[in-house]
C-alpha cells in the first residue's frame, strides 16, 4: 500500500467568510514522499528503492486473493492448505481481471451469503376469512382477474379491502391457478381416465394460462 497507493496531502487551509478553502499537494505514494524528503538518509532511500524494485503489484494482488480464499474457507470450516502461486496461475489470474467485474466483488471475504428462502408469513393474510368465497368465484369463472375480484370484494365488504391489497390478492390468485393447473394435469381427465403428462406439458399449461390472463388484463383480447 505504501509503495503503490497515492494519497493527497493537505498543504494549506484558510477560511474566507463562510467558505473554507483547502489546497493539496500533488498526489504521491508514501514511498515517493520519503524518497523526496531531505530528512531521510541516502542509505535508507537506497533500501526503499531496492524493496520497491522487487515488488510486483499484480503478483501481490494474486497472493492477497489466494490468502483471502483461504481465510474464507477456514471460516466456513473447510480444511485448506496454503496455496502456492506460480507463473501459470498468475497468467490465468491476469487474464481474468478484465472480466472479474461481471461477477461482482471478487474478494471472497466480502461476498454476501445468499439468504435462505423464507417460507413463513410476516403479516396476517388479509384475505384469509374470505378466501373460500374468492375460491368459489374463481372456480365458477377461472378467467376473472385479481383486480376484478378485489373490486367485487370491495362492493360486498365496503371499507375492508383497500386498493393497496391488490398485489397480495394477485399472488393468491396466481398460486390458486398454479394449483388448479396441476390438478388438471395430474388429476382425472375426461372420461374418468387419469392424465399422464410430462413436465413440459405442465409448463405449457401454466404458461398458456398466465399468458391468456395477461393478454386479457392488457386488453389484447375481449372479456
Amino acid at each position: 500500500m505504501n509503495f503503490f497507493q497515492p494519497s493527497f496531502k493537505l498543504v494549506d487551509k484558510r477560511r474566507e467568510g463562510a467558505r473554507v478553502i483547502k489546497r493539496y499537494d500533488t498526489p504521491a505514494t508514501p514511498c515517493a514522499r520519503l524518497l523526496a524528503s531531505t530528512t531521510i538518509t541516502e542509505a535508507t532511500k537506497e533500501r526503499l528503492r531496492s524493496v520497491q524494485a522487487a515488488l510486483d503489484p499484480l503478483r501481490l494482488l494474486d497472493e492477497i486473493r489466494a490468502v483471502q480464499h483461504q481465510l474464507a474457507a477456514m471460516v466456513a470450516g473447510t480444511k485448506v492448505h496454503t496455496p502456492v502461486t506460480n507463473n501459470a496461475d498468475l497468467e490465468g489470474f491476469l487474464a481474468g481481471l478484465s472480466t472479474a467485474w461481471r461477477t461482482g466483488e471478487v474478494r471472497p471475504t466480502h461476498r454476501v451469503q445468499p439468504k435462505p428462502r423464507r417460507d413463513w408469513r410476516t403479516r396476517q393474510d388479509p384475505f384469509e376469512e374470505v378466501w373460500s368465497l374468492v375460491r368459489a368465484w374463481l372456480e365458477a369463472e377461472p378467467d376473472r382477474t385479481a383486480k376484478e375480484l378485489l373490486f367485487r370484494l370491495q362492493e360486498e365488504h365496503p371499507g375492508i379491502f383497500p386498493d393497496g391489497q391488490l398485489r397480495t390478492l394477485q399472488r393468491r390468485v396466481r398460486e390458486w391457478r398454479a394449483a388448479a393447473a396441476k390438478r388438471l394435469v395430474f388429476g382425472t381427465g375426461f372420461g374418468g381416465k387419469k392424465s399422464v403428462i410430462g413436465e413440459a406439458e405442465i409448463n405449457a399449461v401454466a404458461a398458456g394460462l398466465s399468458g391468456a390472463i395477461s393478454m386479457r388484463q392488457s386488453g389484447s383480447i375481449p372479456s
